[in-house]
C-alpha cells in the first residue's frame, strides 16, 4: 500500500480541471497495475508496468465517450454533439476533448485568458449529456453559461466578481478563544487543545456553547461554520463555500477528504495533516441532474485540487456518506480516488467515521485504516432522477 504522506508533501503532477490526465508510477507505488486501466493516455500507451513516469508537458488525448464505450453510446454521443455545436456558436471551440462527468479547461472566448493568456474557462458536461455548463475564473471576466441538449434556451452572462473577504474578521463575527467547557467537549473526542489552536477553532462570544470552525484560504478568514453541542449547524452567509482546512493541502500530492470538521481534526491527531472536510455534509442521494452542491465548492478549490494525484475518500459509512463519496469521485476522477472502509465496531455494526475510530481504537489504528484505503469502486446507492 502506498504510504500516506503528511504535510508538507512532494510537488504534484496530476491535473483535474483540464483535458489531460497525468499519473506517475512513483506516486501510486505498487498499486499502479490496478489503477492503470482507469487512465487514458496517448496511443501507443506506455508499458503497464513501466517504472518511468510520463514526462511533463507530454501531450495526451482523452478519448470521447463514444470511442470509450462503443456500442450503446449513440444517444450520448448525439447529445454531446448537439452541445458542442451550441457552444461553438458562443465561441467555445471544444474540439474532441469532451467527456461527460469530467471538467475541462479552455481559453475563454470573452477575456482570452487575460494578460496571462491561460485557460481560465472551466467546462463540465453532466454524466447523461443533458447539458453543459461553464465558468471563467478570471477575476475581471467571470463569464458563466449553460446550454442544453434539448430545445431549452441557452443561458450565458457574467457573474459577480470575486468577493473581497478582507472585511471578515474574528472581531466582526464575534468570536473568542474556546472556553473550558468546549475544550472539555473536544477532549472527550480525543481532540487536543494544540490541534484546536492550530486550526483556529473558536466559539461565539455571545453564545459560549457554540463552536466556530473558521474557514481560511491563504491564511485569510473567508467564512465560518457554527455548531452547537446538540449538533445544530449553520454557516456565515454571503461567503464562498470552500473545503475546511484548504491551506493544509497546498502543494501536496495526496489528500484525504472527510465529511465533517471534527473528522478532519481527528485525522490530524493521527498525524495526517493533508486532510480537508466538505463544508456542508453529505447529500441523501446521488444527483444525476442539475448542479450538485459538491460541484460548487470543488470549483472554488480547483487550484488546489488540480494538482493532486491521489485522493482518499474517508466519508461516513452510512448511505449519505456513500452518496457523497460517489459524488466526489465522479467529479474528481475515479481513476485517482481511493475509499476508506471503516472497521467493525462489534458483530452487528461498523464504526461510522474517523472520530469514532479515534475515540475507540486510538490514533495509530485510525492512521492504519486510512493507509489501507482501496482503489475506489462505485457504490450502489439511490439516485435522484
Amino acid at each position: 500500500m502506498a504510504v500516506i504522506h503528511h504535510c508538507p508533501c512532494r510537488p504534484l503532477l496530476h491535473t483535474l480541471f483540464s483535458s489531460t490526465t497525468r499519473t506517475t508510477t512513483r506516486t501510486l507505488g505498487r498499486v499502479w497495475p490496478r489503477s492503470f486501466s482507469h487512465t487514458q493516455t496517448t496511443p501507443p500507451p506506455p508499458p503497464p508496468f513501466s517504472s518511468s513516469p510520463l514526462q511533463p508537458n507530454t501531450p495526451t488525448r482523452i478519448l470521447s465517450n463514444v470511442e470509450q464505450t462503443g456500442v450503446g453510446s449513440n444517444v450520448l454521443g448525439a447529445k454531446v454533439s448537439v452541445l458542442k455545436q451550441k457552444m461553438e456558436l458562443l465561441g467555445i471551440n471544444s474540439h474532441d476533448f469532451l467527456i461527460p462527468g469530467r471538467f475541462h479547461h479552455f481559453f475563454c472566448p470573452k477575456c482570452k485568458g487575460g494578460q496571462s493568456m491561460i485557460r481560465t474557462l472551466s467546462l463540465h458536461i453532466i454524466q447523461d449529456g443533458g447539458f453543459a455548463m461553464w465558468r471563467c475564473f478570471h477575476n475581471e471576466c467571470q463569464w458563466i453559461g449553460q446550454v442544453f441538449a434539448d430545445d431549452r434556451e441557452a443561458y450565458n452572462g457574467f457573474g459577480k466578481k470575486v468577493k473581497s473577504f478582507g472585511q471578515i474578521s474574528e472581531e466582526s463575527l464575534g468570536l473568542e478563544p474556546l472556553g473550558s467547557e468546549l475544550i472539555a467537549y473536544f477532549a472527550e473526542r480525543m481532540i487536543s487543545e494544540k490541534t484546536l489552536q492550530r486550526n483556529a477553532v473558536m466559539q461565539l462570544s455571545s453564545q459560549k456553547n457554540v463552536i466556530a470552525f473558521t474557514y481560511r484560504q491563504n491564511g485569510l478568514l473567508v467564512g465560518c461554520k457554527y455548531r452547537t453541542i446538540e449538533k445544530r449547524f449553520w454557516q456565515k452567509k454571503g461567503t464562498e463555500k470552500i473545503l475546511y482546512g484548504l491551506d493544509d493541502i497546498n502543494d501536496v500530492a495526496e489528500i484525504i477528504i472527510v465529511e465533517g470538521e471534527i473528522d478532519k481534526l481527528s485525522l490530524e491527531e493521527a498525524g495526517l495533516c493533508n486532510c480537508v472536510s466538505v463544508p456542508n455534509g453529505a447529500p441523501t442521494k446521488v444527483s444525476t441532474k442539475g448542479l450538485p452542491s459538491v460541484q460548487k465548492y470543488l470549483w472554488n478549490c480547483k487550484e488546489n485540487l488540480d494538482k493532486v494525484s491521489r485522493i482518499i475518500l474517508a466519508t461516513d459509512g452510512d448511505t449519505s456518506g456513500k452518496a457523497l463519496a460517489e459524488e466526489l469521485a465522479c467529479r474528481l476522477g475515479k481513476e485517482r480516488c481511493w475509499k476508506v472502509h471503516w472497521p467493525k465496531k462489534d458483530d452487528s455494526c461498523y464504526f461510522k467515521d474517523a472520530n469514532e475510530v479515534l475515540k475507540h481504537m486510538g490514533p495509530a489504528a485510525l492512521k492504519k485504516v486510512i493507509e489501507d484505503a482501496e482503489l475506489y469502486q462505485p457504490n450502489i446507492v439511490n439516485q435522484v432522477t
